[in-house]
């Protein structure tokens, strides 16, 4: 790439980078490419500040969020590029290009808001009422074990459809074993969750059941068949199924991780264990592997009602 040129405008090498860009949830990664391409049909540059402000000012708030999102992306890609790339004799053109690109991101203006937003919260019997809807075949088990890893350990959809049976750790605490799940969040920054002995059990009953090995949460084929893995669409769809079956339609995965953190906080669980818990907090190296930072006596999962 021209080192004077602060963003390539071909399309496949754009959603490349989205692609290339770790930490992004499935769904996330979907939104971007699309704000992306919707603005490229345009035939407008990307790398056009004045287009970018004048083709975001129609789109509407979300809409503009992930083109800003997107092009963050994107920018911080190309200008890690032409810094790798900067030599003696082309140092001027390449401070020039990076200058292009932060006035990119200003081209773009998205509305903060503030104040309180209403979420979903499930109440006790709500949980118990949602793991009842999930039947003895194999999907409800699997279904079963899905929502549990949501709501009863606080996971992200993307963690849950990434943790895998290796990460099912027993550790000793108070002259017994606890299960733990080694969970790898955003940032690729490492945690700890406890979970509660009835949601241990179902995850060896699901191992017994599916051999023990690769990815937890799976899909089903077309022909009913378990797939390998899941998506965190797929999750998402799975618990607004569930969720209309207890009268929330709406339920979404993150409402589930908001319960996990409101019934142990109900339950007199400091909110300084439940950021923990929830991976909201940095924690040392020595922390995650020791899991000194987590109370392994006491867990958020020990109050969620799993059936």
């Amino acid at each position: 790439m021209d080192n004077t040129r602060a963003l390539t405008t071909r399309e496949p090498d754009v959603l490349a980078m989205i692609d290339q860009a770790g930490n992004l949830a499935d769904s996330t990664r979907t939104k971007y490419k699309r704000a992306l391409t919707r603005y490229l049909a345009t035939g407008a540059d990307l790398g056009d500040a004045e287009a970018l402000a004048t083709y975001a000012r129609d789109l509407p708030t979300s809409g503009r969020a992930f083109l800003k999102a997107a092009l963050r992306v994107v920018t911080e890609r190309t200008a890690l590029t032409l810094k790798g790339s900067a030599d003696p004799d082309n140092v001027q053109g390449v401070q020039a290009a990076l200058y292009r690109l932060d006035a990119l991101q200003s081209a773009i203006e998205t509305t903060t808001t503030t104040g309180t937003k209403a979420h979903t919260w499930l109440t006790a019997a709500e949980v118990k009422r949602l793991f009842q809807t999930c039947g003895d075949d194999l999907q409800g088990q699997r279904d079963r074990v899905i929502l549990g890893l949501l709501a009863g350990a606080g996971l992200r959809r993307a963690e849950a459809a990434a943790l895998t049976f290796a990460d099912v750790i027993l550790q000793p605490v108070a002259g017994k074993l606890r299960t733990v799940l080694q969970v790898t969040g955003k940032g690729a920054k490492d945690r700890i969750v406890p979970v509660s002995d009835a949601l241990a059990n179902a995850l060896d009953a699901w191992a017994g059941v599916i051999g023990g090995t690769g990815q937890i949460a799976r899909a089903f084929t077309r022909r009913h068949e378990l797939a390998d893995s899941i998506s965190g669409v797929g999750i998402f769809h799975l618990v607004r199924k569930h969720g209309a079956q207890i009268g929330k339609p709406d339920l979404a995965p993150h409402d589930l991780r908001r319960t996990f953190a409101q019934l142990g906080l109900d339950a007199g669980v400091s909110i300084t264990q439940i950021s923990t818990l929830l991976g909201h907090a940095s924690i040392t190296t020595t922390q995650r592997y020791l899991n000194l930072a987590v109370d392994l006596s006491v867990t958020v999962s020990d109050f969620v009602p799993f059936a």
